[in-house]
């Protein structure tokens, strides 16, 4: 996975700062969510792997992707097929989420908690959160009843644990050390 990751990067940056120079970043957005479905087709999938020449491979993924993407948008495709690359185009994608979300201070959170969150509770964490990220946050909420209670809260590579199960969990630890 960290190699069709490594391979993407280019493209995505490539394509994420042509996008912002033409102050287009959503429909680069919406032309790469498009095209990423488009490479994750299983005929699709299976043509490009059965050894079809790139003028080939270019011209069917154009064509399955009509005017969904523009002439920019088809000059990507076309390189990424040169270089036998539509493939990775889902890593593509998430790594042009990354960079946009990072261009727009924006964090998507996770949020897992025992019953649903009420739109003030969201709105309280999400305020904490703005405020100790430093960032837009998009929260994602999700119901868990094995968190028991309390809250499970994953922000890239932080993670706050404020579950019980977490707290139990920790207890058991220090009591075992």
């Amino acid at each position: 996975m960290s190699e069709l990751t490594t391979v993407a990067r280019p493209y995505a940056k490539a394509a994420f700062d042509f996008a912002v120079e033409a102050n287009a970043v959503d429909s680069w957005l919406e032309m790469l969510v498009f095209a990423a479905e488009v490479s994750q087709n299983e005929t699709i999938v299976n043509y490009l792997s059965g050894g079809a020449s790139v003028e080939q491979a270019t011209d069917l993924f154009l064509k399955v992707c009509g005017e969904q993407i523009d002439s920019k948008g088809q000059n990507l495709i076309k390189l990424m097929a040169e270089n036998h690359r539509l493939l990775v185009l889902p890593q593509v994608l998430a790594q042009f989420s990354e960079l946009k979300a990072e261009y727009e201070k924006e964090i998507a959170v996770d949020v897992t908690s025992a019953v649903k969150l009420k739109a003030a509770q969201q709105k309280v964490i999400s305020a904490a959160l703005e405020k100790r990220l430093a960032r837009k946050v998009k929260l994602n909420c999700v119901v868990d009843a094995n968190v028991v209670s309390g809250l499970l809260i994953k922000a890239g590579d932080m993670v706050i644990d404020g579950s019980i199960r977490g707290k139990l969990n920790r207890l058991a630890t220090t009591m075992q050390s």
